[in-house]
C-alpha cells in the first residue's frame, strides 16, 4: 500500500471507514478504541525519544510494532478479516509479554505496597502509557459488549498495561531510583 496523499476530505462530515470499507460515525466505540490503542503508540514514541535504558527501549520497539497490528486488528469486523488475510494479535503476543514480566521481575523487588508514578522521566511516561493502555481495554471491552472482536485483543491489552508497570519499574531500577510507596 503506497500512501501518496494524506487527506481525503471522506471525514468532514463525522464519519470514517473500517478496514472492510463500512461507513461508520467517527464517535463509534469501535473507532475510540482504535483511536486510543494510536494514542498508546504515540506515548511510547515519545518514551522513546528520551534517553531509557535498552532493554525498555528494545521491549517498546516490538510493542510498537504490535500496537500497530493491534489497531488493524480493532479496525476490521470480525466477519471481513478472513476475506482480508488479516494478520491479528495472537496468544503468542500476549505470552510473550508474560516472558517479559517474568524477566523483568526477576530484577526487581517484591511489592510492599502500592507505588506512585514517578521517578524518572521515562518510568514516569510509562506510567502514562499505562493508563492510556487501561482506557484502550475499557474500551474494548465496551466494543465487545456490541458486537464479536479478537479476544486477545483484550488479553493484549491487559498484559500490556502489567507490562508497562513493570517496565517502569525497570526503567527506575537500572537508573537506582527506588520506587515510592503510597503512604496509608
Amino acid at each position: 500500500m503506497r500512501i501518496t496523499k494524506v487527506y481525503t476530505k471522506q471525514g468532514d462530515a463525522g464519519e470514517t471507514r473500517l478496514g472492510g470499507g463500512q461507513k461508520v460515525a467517527k464517535d463509534q466505540v469501535r473507532i475510540s478504541a482504535y483511536g486510543t490503542v494510536d494514542e498508546l503508540n504515540s506515548v511510547l514514541g515519545i518514551i522513546l525519544a528520551h534517553d531509557i535504558s535498552d532493554k525498555v527501549k528494545s521491549a517498546l520497539t516490538i510493542i510498537q510494532h504490535e500496537l500497530f497490528l493491534l489497531g488493524g486488528d480493532l479496525c476490521v469486523l470480525e466477519e471481513d478479516k478472513s476475506k482480508l488475510k488479516m494478520k491479528t494479535i495472537e496468544s503468542e503476543h500476549v505470552r510473550k509479554l508474560e516472558q517479559l514480566m517474568d524477566t523483568l521481575n526477576l530484577e526487581l523487588k517484591p511489592l510492599e505496597e502500592f507505588i506512585l508514578p514517578g521517578g524518572s522521566r521515562g518510568a514516569a511516561f510509562l506510567h502514562q502509557a499505562r493508563c492510556v493502555c487501561r482506557r484502550a481495554e475499557r474500551l474494548v471491552v465496551a466494543l465487545m459488549k456490541k458486537e464479536p472482536i479478537n479476544k486477545n485483543a483484550l488479553l493484549y491489552l491487559n498484559r500490556l498495561s502489567d507490562t508497562l508497570f513493570v517496565l517502569a519499574r525497570y526503567e527506575n531500577f537500572v537508573l537506582g531510583i527506588e520506587d515510592i510507596y503510597w503512604k496509608k
